[in-house]
């Protein structure tokens, strides 16, 4: 019988994105809400970025984060809608290896009761790309501080096992990859 060891939190290198045509970092409140969020559960932000909501603009950002091999996890905010400048869903998918099969589902259903109906709208996706796990959030404080507290939070948290996303990501440097479970 498998048997879980104690774990020890280990911090994430984490970057955050804000998609928006209109944003400065001075009014990006659902990006600093994500900084603030993964800081005060003691990962790393590792780096912040505001692009424009235009397909090449976010693609270059996100691949570029996705070869650094200090970034684990890139966290995005904004253009998951059905505007005609919501273009983040469509940047992102095909720079994933493997998306998460039901992430969009999960993130509308522990919404709704927070956001309302406009949850509806929200094309909200996550993936894993060269061992970076890649997640995109509606563009509001609120819709990213319930993605962090009501998934994200437990899947970054490698004591919250048996199994999470932590496993599967880059090891940093100098620290060796921890797995699900271990036997005696």
């Amino acid at each position: 019988m498998a048997h879980l060891t104690q774990r020890v939190f280990q911090p994430l290198n984490i970057a955050v994105l804000t998609i928006s045509d209109t944003r400065t970092f001075e009014t990006d409140s659902s990006g600093q809400t994500l900084a603030d969020l993964l800081q005060s559960a003691g990962h790393n932000l590792i780096d912040r970025a505001l692009v424009k909501d235009d397909i090449y603009q976010i693609r270059a950002q996100v691949s570029q984060w996705i070869a650094d091999p200090k970034v684990q996890v890139v966290l995005m905010t904004g253009g998951t809608g059905f505007t005609a400048r919501d273009n983040t869903p469509q940047a992102v998918a095909p720079l994933l290896d493997k998306q998460v099969d039901g992430f969009g589902e999960l993130f509308r259903q522990v919404s709704l009761a927070e956001i309302g109906m406009s949850t509806l709208q929200s094309r909200a996706l996550a993936g894993m790309s060269n061992g970076v796990l890649v997640v995109c959030l509606p563009g509001s404080p609120g819709a990213c501080r319930t993605g962090w507290e009501k998934i994200l939070v437990g899947q970054l948290d490698g004591r919250t096992g048996p199994c999470n996303f932590t496993p599967h990501l880059k090891p940093q440097e100098g620290i060796a990859p921890t797995a699900c479970e271990t036997r005696p």
